[in-house]
């Protein structure tokens, strides 16, 4: 079936997305919503399990259709805005991984730039699909260095958030403490959280890396940053690493 074919579908299934949002709207949620998030959001107010629903029959529903008419449902439901549709379009998009690669890297980048202004919908995007394309293709990792210097906070942080799944995984350590490395000025405390997060997810598999690297640099970044990257370590080094006195280069850092 051509796309011009599809269209006609495509638009039903974007009307039926929004016509169950509005009908699950909660008053009550959506105003705790709005003091969730610090930046300013435009949401329905749907609770979880029914948004979980909702995604589910569009997975299903959509599963057979060919990339193309899938990624212009994604990007008529992006355009509106809406806290849940980006929601929804990330959760079933992660639901096809053996598309992740270089030919998805690209297309998840645009919807960074063109849709995402909030934290939620950049660490989807970041976390899930594009740590998809750099598991299956790990050469895109070296595509998120120029990110560090975009004016688009959410692409900043995203250059961090994307890699969480091979700090996790141990893997990439040095491009992820380079990553870091170029973050560590930012003024932005969503970058810095960012970046705090993906260092707190890479040091249980590499302690020794991360510490060293931190204390070395400790004075480029941030007290939020140090504070979030140190989380998961040892009481030993997270009193080496936030003690408030100038630190002298450790000799050793192993706990």
């Amino acid at each position: 079936m051509t796309m011009e074919a599809m269209r006609p579908e495509i638009a039903r299934q974007a009307a039926t997305v929004r016509e169950r949002l509005k009908a699950a709207v909660d008053p009550k949620f959506r105003e705790g919503q709005f003091a969730f998030f610090k930046e300013e959001v435009d949401t329905y107010g749907v609770r979880k399990p029914a948004l979980s629903g909702i995604i589910r029959d569009l997975f299903h529903t959509i599963r057979d259709w060919p990339p193309e008419a899938r990624d212009e449902l994604y990007r008529e439901l992006w355009r509106s805005g809406k806290l849940e549709e980006g929601a929804i379009v990330c959760h079933v998009a992660r639901r096809f991984p053996r598309e992740f690669g270089g030919r998805r890297f690209p297309i998840f980048e645009e919807w960074i730039d063109k849709y995402v202004h909030n934290w939620a919908h950049c660490d989807a995007v970041a976390s899930w699909l594009l740590a998809g394309c750099i598991a299956e293709e790990p050469a895109l990792m070296k595509k998120l260095e120029p990110w560090t210097r975009s004016e688009n906070r959410w692409k900043r942080r995203a250059a961090a958030v994307a890699l969480l799944q091979e700090a996790k995984a141990g893997r990439a350590t040095n491009q992820i403490l380079r990553i870091a490395s170029m973050l560590a000025e930012d003024p932005d405390v969503m970058v810095q959280k960012g970046v705090g997060w993906l260092l707190k997810e890479a040091y249980p598999a590499q302690p020794v890396d991360i510490v060293m690297f931190l204390h070395w640099q400790r004075d480029r970044f941030s007290r939020l940053t140090l504070r979030y990257a140190a989380e998961k370590m040892t009481d030993t080094h997270r009193r080496m690493l936030l003690r408030p006195s100038s630190i002298t280069k450790p000799t050793a850092v192993r706990a």
